[in-house]
């Protein structure tokens, strides 16, 4: 039986980064990865000849952000794209109305005022909401409140519907009130023209991952930790366990002995949700040169509501949408081609006959995926903040958790997996490891490294 120092389960954001702290610092790892390949729910597809992110695509605010720091010093080239966390304004968005009319600029900036106005009175109904309260009813007691024409809280009242699917891939109805409280966005946001997976290949170069070992059991013996695959059994002083919160609520990996109430309980309150993408490309563009989103209000976007223009990587027409919730849910049960044939027929309702047949598309299924079961976590009704933190651990003998759902200050990002794989490497290192330096030594051990282009 091989034995190290440390097994760490998962080779996405969360547990390279542990790993390669670890492995700096004189640690025996090895790092375990169900798939064929690094990244997790970090997935570039340059098949087609251009990057194509199934999976994460923003780092959501470069300011004070570690992860944006750590893009810096590998120079991995960025371009700024600050629409990412639904905002109604603020760059150049083409709105629809309800009845799928294009809005001048006058509808628009009213729509946007509407929209800031709502969402202050929403920020002092959270603030008073009672224990139980979803995000549903804060919004409704919001509008109710605002004393806006039928029509007008109807389109806010979709926005606000389609603001919680995109952020947290769940029904605004279980969403728990304060479940966008960690939402704020510092500076610019940003997407990756070469691929997002850059940064997870990077960081893995020189540590020993074993992709195709899918984790079956973890046991504790009276000395140390087994890892059972089926390739064999591997053993270690620490266990840090990184797969996806629907990998854990699934019960893919069984405990021996079972985790303790401290796990379990968090496990279960934490949601999972489901946040699928569809590109589609076009022979030609008909929207505006200068459009970050097209987006449509009310009931012309209660099915479809935003398309996100990302032409610019691959020098296609190229728009991005979503379908997240229980229509991502919904549509996973469907073909490929009846995904992207009912979102262009959205598009043909706004924009008539100047859309033309797609030339290629890219359909995501993160809900099936059972080395995911989900997209990224988020909070029910009933679950708190400090659900996040408490599932990290440590727990007794040596055993960690990592990943976006255990990092509560920023929960459903690949910055919250960055800084929990780094906690979880200082707790069982016992001392603090500096992320400028952390991000210097990857760029300096990687900088012959061809990249993923």
């Amino acid at each position: 039986m091989e034995r190290f120092d440390t097994v760490v389960v998962g080779a996405g954001m969360a547990g390279v980064t542990c790993a390669r702290m670890l492995a700096d610092a004189g640690r025996r790892v090895v790092v375990l990865e169900a798939r064929e390949r690094i990244g997790g729910r970090m997935r570039t597809d340059r098949t087609a000849g251009f990057p194509v992110d199934l999976g994460a695509s923003w780092i959501h605010g470069i300011e004070h952000s570690p992860l944006w720091e750590l893009v810096q010093a590998l120079d991995i080239p960025t371009r700024e794209f600050t629409v990412g966390s639904f905002q109604a304004g603020g760059r150049p968005i083409e709105h629809f109305d309800g009845t799928g009319r294009p809005m001048d600029a006058a509808a628009s900036e009213r729509w946007i005022s509407d929209v800031e106005a709502v969402d202050a009175a929403l920020a002092e109904q959270i603030a008073a909401s009672a224990p139980g309260d979803s995000y549903l009813d804060v919004t409704e007691r919001a509008l109710d409140a605002s004393g806006l024409d039928a029509e007008r809280i109807d389109e806010i009242r979709e926005f606000f519907r389609h603001r919680v699917e995109e952020q947290c891939g769940a029904w605004i109805g279980d969403l728990d009130a304060h479940g966008l409280d960690e939402d704020g966005i510092d500076g610019d946001e940003v997407i990756f023209p070469h691929g997002y997976d850059e940064i997870p290949h990077r960081i893995s170069v020189g540590l020993d991952v074993r992709l195709s070992h899918a984790v079956r059991t973890i046991r504790r013996t009276d000395a140390e930790w087994l890892a059972h695959t089926d390739d064999g059994d591997l053993s270690a002083q620490q266990v840090v366990v990184t797969v996806p919160l629907g990998v854990l609520k699934a019960g893919t990996i069984a405990f021996d002995p079972p985790l303790p109430e401290a796990a379990t309980g968090p496990i279960p309150r934490l949601g999972m949700g489901v946040f699928n993408k569809i590109f589609v490309q076009f022979p030609e563009r008909f929207w505006r040169a200068d459009t970050y989103v097209i987006r449509a209000l009310g009931e012309a976007g209660e099915r479809w509501h935003s398309w996100y223009d990302v032409s610019s990587i691959s020098g296609v027409p190229t728009l991005l949408t979503f379908a997240a919730g229980p229509l991502g849910r919904h549509l996973q049960t469907l073909r490929d081609a009846e995904v992207v044939a009912d979102s262009v027929s959205a598009l043909r309702a706004l924009y008539g006959d100047a859309v033309g047949d797609p030339i290629a598309s890219w359909v995501t299924r993160w809900g099936d995926d059972p080395f995911a079961a989900g997209s990224y976590s988020h909070l029910p009704v009933g679950a708190s903040h400090h659900d996040h933190d408490a599932l990290a651990g440590p727990f007794e003998g040596g055993l960690h958790f990592a990943g976006e759902a255990t990092w509560g200050a920023e929960p459903a990002t690949v910055g919250a997996a960055y800084r929990s794989g780094h906690r979880a490497a200082e707790r069982i290192l016992g001392h603090a490891v500096d992320l400028a330096e952390f991000a210097k030594h990857v760029a300096e051990r990687t900088a012959d490294h061809p990249p993923r282009r």
